[in-house]
């Protein structure tokens, strides 16, 4: 019997919190699903992504789809542009920087607005149909540092004595992670002095000091389609809902390595080196409901709610272990791989996840109101978001195996251990110089984490220009985000975890191009 978890079935709720990465479902990777600042237009984006009372905009497909009710023209719209990313980390007090840019991009699609003639007091319509870069997952995490408290090689010690593994099952059952150490011997039997098997230790000499290395190179994205339709009562009452299609592709090429920071060319350890190469795709449904109403002609309201989304994964991995142990067993180097322990093929799980529901309540006042708007001559608007980060929920389709439904719903209360709910503030405006535009704006984030020692939390600034003439538009965004998060190397159950605080500034250039047909 093969396994893809790191844990055994009947582990803690903690224990969960041990696996390795990318080998089983953590409340960290939850986050990767829900915990980002959305893309929208440059327009959009341009006043903090506060869309959720403000309308007419295609971007309010993935915000309050109300909004599109506001329109009673037609458009089509592309939204291109590029993600700056630069990361400093910090571990164990060692400052690392790394950089990478990609392409992402915003709404692009069109709206039908359709004027009803003000037949039973609903005055028009509109459909949208958009597709949607929400997040980039474009980015490169490296670290360094020495450490004389853990190692990551103790991981699978725990492992092995967490499921009282025999030297069998720890050569064969693990064949993505422990069996990967065994056979290369980073982890070995332990035995006492009249040579019966007690345990496994690791080979590596980590009380007296090692040199640790992280590098993991991420690509992909969080995509969804957008159906929305929404109506129009006297241009006060606005109601809409949208049916969206979450499709996600997300990479991760990981190396990660220990050398002996001793010079003791004599301690049976000189170095090792884990390499992954992991990749997740999903598709899923979620839906969207709002409401826009205009108490007065210069005031508007909002509210909108984002059911759970329901998405379906397919993972794989392929992993490797090579290890440089001096005179261990009278040879230097071994390499092992998943591949081989698996008949050349990678290491695949199914599984489903429900991502977090979203309440959005929302306030506009825009400056000289009218039908034409021409003639408005600036808004300002802002949103709060909640979201509860530990609704996230993993589960299995195998009814009919209780093991698997077991672990999840382990992993399930360790993600509202782990994980706390959140609120998030958008705030922007505008000012108009027809045909052009100036808009600033701002967002923050706040952290996923119950622990307060995990500093986290998203800020973004921006500011754009937009122009309006003949039925053209162009509008042209630049975003600065602050990105504060932490990154784990391993986790461990019998020991106090490390971490790397994450600085990520990432640049957003978007630019929205517009026609009226």
């Amino acid at each position: 019997m093969t396994k893809f978890t790191c844990c055994s079935i009947a582990a803690t709720t903690l224990l969960l919190l041990t696996c390795v990465s990318g080998q089983a479902q953590t409340p960290d990777d939850a986050l990767r699903s829900s915990w980002f600042i959305p893309r929208g237009s440059a327009r959009s984006m341009a006043i903090g992504g506060a869309m959720g009372s403000l309308g007419g905009d295609i971007s309010a497909a993935s915000v309050n789809p109300a909004g599109i009710g506001l329109y009673k023209t037609k458009e089509i719209v592309f939204t291109p542009g590029f993600v700056f990313n630069s990361v400093k980390s910090n571990f164990r007090d060692s400052t690392t920087k790394s950089s990478k840019t990609g392409f992402a991009y915003g709404p692009i699609g069109f709206v039908l607005g359709n004027p009803e003639g003000r037949r039973n007091g609903w005055t028009s319509s509109a459909f949208a149909l958009t597709v949607t870069q929400l997040a980039s997952y474009n980015n490169q995490v490296s670290y360094a540092g020495y450490n004389n408290y853990s190692s990551f090689s103790e991981q699978y010690v725990e492992e092995l004595a967490g499921d009282n593994a025999d030297s069998y099952a720890a050569e064969n059952n693990y064949i993505n992670g422990s069996s990967l150490a065994f056979r290369t011997y980073l982890v070995d039997t332990l035995n006492n002095s009249s040579g019966a098997q007690i345990g496994y230790k690791t080979l590596v000499p980590f009380a007296s000091g090692i040199y640790q290395q992280y590098n993991a190179v991420t690509r992909g994205g969080f995509h969804e389609i957008n159906l929305a339709f929404a109506g129009n009562k006297s241009d006060r009452f606005y109601i809409g809902g949208s049916l969206g299609i979450p499709i996600v592709s997300y990479h991760r090429e990981l190396f990660y390595q220990e050398t002996d920071a001793t010079g003791n060319t004599n301690n049976d350890f000189n170095s090792f080196q884990y390499r992954e190469k992991f990749t997740s795709s999903g598709i899923g449904l979620n839906a969207k409901l709002g409401v826009i109403y205009k108490p007065t002609d210069y005031f508007r309201l909002g509210f909108a709610f984002h059911t759970p989304s329901l998405i379906s994964f397919k993972d794989q991995l392929r992993a490797s272990i090579t290890t440089d142990l001096e005179n261990y067993t009278g040879y230097r180097v071994f390499t092992e791989t998943s591949d081989n322990l698996n008949s050349g093929k990678a290491v695949e799980r199914n599984y489903n996840q429900l991502t977090p529901y979203r309440f959005i309540v929302s306030g506009s006042y825009v400056f000289r109101e009218a039908a034409n708007t021409r003639r408005q001559r600036a808004f300002i608007t802002a949103d709060i978001e909640y979201i509860n980060h530990r609704g996230s929920r993993y589960s299995t389709s195998e009814d009919d195996n209780p093991g698997l439904k077991a672990y999840y719903k382990a992993v399930n209360e360790a993600t509202k251990g782990y994980l706390k709910n959140a609120f998030n503030f958008r705030v922007g405006g505008e000012i108009k110089f027809a045909p052009w535009m100036i808009r600033l704006g701002a967002a923050y984030y706040g952290s996923p984490y119950q622990d307060k020692k995990l500093k986290a939390n998203r800020m973004m600034t921006s500011g754009g220009i937009g122009y309006r003439n003949r039925g053209i538009f162009i509008d042209v965004t630049y975003a600065y985000m602050f990105n504060k998060d932490v990154d784990f190397p391993y986790r461990l159950n019998d020991a106090a975890n490390t971490f790397s605080s994450l600085n990520n500034n990432r640049g957003n250039l978007i630019m929205t191009i517009g026609f009226k047909i």
